[in-house]
């Protein structure tokens, strides 16, 4: 018989095999010796359908479930186009043999039912996943290494469908006094930053491009990392002890749909939301970047508040459409996720934005929404006392383009927040002042409350992001309920 009857009854004879494991079970739910797992490792990617299918036979007659993980990648690899052909139905076969599970070649559904269980990966598996992917990139395979310290479950990290540094960071972009700006319209929304007596703009159309801007402000190196997939826009000084400052690049790779940055300096992965080196040459080291105060604004107030304020120009050396809405305008306005989220917590809508702020290992989140309805919201999380103040309303970015047709999507809202101990506020007279139960009058600044008489009252940097993108690296956060009881109201 020739070669293709050869293979076509060994299929058949795998079918059959999967069929009674089904039923019966695995023959054995004993591990497999680590040369071996590092064997059929090799075979599952290699370019042999047959061996693939061979090594699959092998493993469910194991009933060995690190693989789980294993073939959960290469269903991810078929779609993306760089696993052997037909292995997309046969990872799904025994998947669902492995598991009991029905979800097929449902790879967002295997992705969450995964993070949900204790499984583990045989050994190996972080390079199998960078060999695979480095047939996308090569870079890739240089950032996914069997050698690497990790802090992270390394099979959460995904591609997000563009190569290493596909994105372009920005890196010391020119910038234009805000005054002599005419390229940004009065109503649109920019990234605020203030540090050192120094303000600078960051408009969100140009980030959408760019997602990550290395800067200095005020002599402060700082990077701007924006996740668009997240919502979330932190600006983070950019050093630590030892580095005279880090540049950070996006890496093409995701983890629970939140973007993984990339030093250059080391090629540590970092996580863009939390700012934790979770897999690379920093990831054994207990350091976080540093958070810094920044705000969504318009850019019509941000001008009014700051007027010595610089801007992003739009020379950026790059050769993009920076129109509003360009390119994410569909997936804003969507309710919908663009890469399965493995935690849910169903309190709010997946993509409503919630202001974070994570104290002492104890988060909370504050619906942007219930912050700007209510101006100002004296409340805390452990420790921590908090005032938020919050100026104008939910900003808006409406248009056309030719990808997305009319769209309409919110970008955030004005809320800052600042440390009050034992205080109570509420709103003042004017619209840049609050005033305290005992009467007294503070000034509302870009880094602090002032009351004029030298209490100084700072600012805490907190996170908007969307609702699922918290949850999913705070699954214990608290979330603030409006109560007419509450300090102040």
């Amino acid at each position: 018989m020739d070669g293709s009857g050869t293979q076509w009854r060994r299929f058949v004879a795998a079918a059959i095999a999967a069929a009674i494991v089904l039923v019966r079970g695995p023959a054995r739910a004993e591990p497999l010796s680590d040369e071996a797992s590092r064997a059929l490792l090799a075979a599952l990617e290699g370019p042999s359908a047959s061996a693939a299918r061979e090594a699959i036979d092998r493993i469910l007659e194991a009933g060995d479930r690190r693989f789980v993980a294993v073939f959960v990648e290469l269903l991810r690899a078929a779609e993306s186009g760089v696993a052997a052909p037909g292995v997309r139905d046969d990872a799904a076969r025994a998947l669902e043999a492995l598991t009991r599970e029905p979800f097929g070649r449902d790879w967002p559904a295997w992705v969450r039912w995964y993070a949900a269980s204790d499984l583990e990966p045989p050994p190996g598996f972080l390079g199998f996943k960078g060999r695979l992917l480095s047939r996308i990139d090569p870079r890739f395979g240089e950032l996914l290494r069997d050698d690497l310290p990790r802090r992270i479950r390394v099979e959460e990290i995904v591609w997000g469908g563009v190569a290493y540094e596909g994105i372009p960071a920005l890196d010391r972009v020119p910038s234009v006094p805000g005054r002599e700006a005419t390229h940004l319209g009065p109503d649109e929304p920019v990234f605020g930053v203030r540090i050192g007596g120094a303000a600078r703009a960051y408009p969100l159309r140009i980030l959408d491009w760019h997602e990550l801007a290395n800067d200095e402000l005020g002599g402060v190196p700082i990077s701007l990392a924006y996740c668009t997939l997240c919502g979330s826009g932190i600006v983070y000084e950019a050093r630590l002890p030892g580095h005279d400052r880090l540049d950070f690049g996006s890496s093409g790779l995701l983890m629970r749909s939140n973007k993984l940055m990339v030093d250059r300096q080391t090629r540590t992965l970092w996580s863009q939301l939390t700012g934790e080196p979770v897999l690379g040459a920093l990831a054994g080291r207990e350091i976080r970047l540093r958070p810094l105060s920044s705000v969504v604004t318009r850019w019509r107030d941000w001008l009014a508040r700051h007027p010595e304020t610089t801007v992003l120009s739009l020379e950026t050396g790059y050769d993009r459409p920076y129109r509003p809405g360009e390119p994410y305008a569909g997936y804003f306005a969507s309710p919908a996720t663009m890469f399965p989220v493995e935690r849910r917590r169903s309190e709010l809508p997946e993509k409503e934005r919630i202001l974070g702020v994570e104290r002492d290992g104890r988060a909370k989140a504050w619906p942007l929404a219930t912050l700007l309805e209510r101006r100002v919201v004296n409340d805390g999380v452990g420790d921590l006392s908090l005032v938020f103040v919050a100026r104008g309303e939910r900003i808006w970015v409406e248009g056309s383009t030719a990808r997305s047709g009319p769209f309409r999507y919110e970008a955030g809202g004005e809320v800052r927040a600042y440390r009050r101990g034992e205080r109570v506020f509420r709103e003042g007279e004017g619209r840049d002042d609050l005033l305290d139960d005992a009467g007294r009058r503070w000034s509302i600044e870009e880094d602090a409350l002032l009351d004029g008489a030298g209490a100084r009252l700072e600012r805490v940097p907190g996170i908007v992001s969307y609702w699922f993108a918290w949850q999913a690296f705070h699954p214990q956060t608290e979330l603030y309920r409006p109560d007419a009881s509450e300090p102040g109201r």
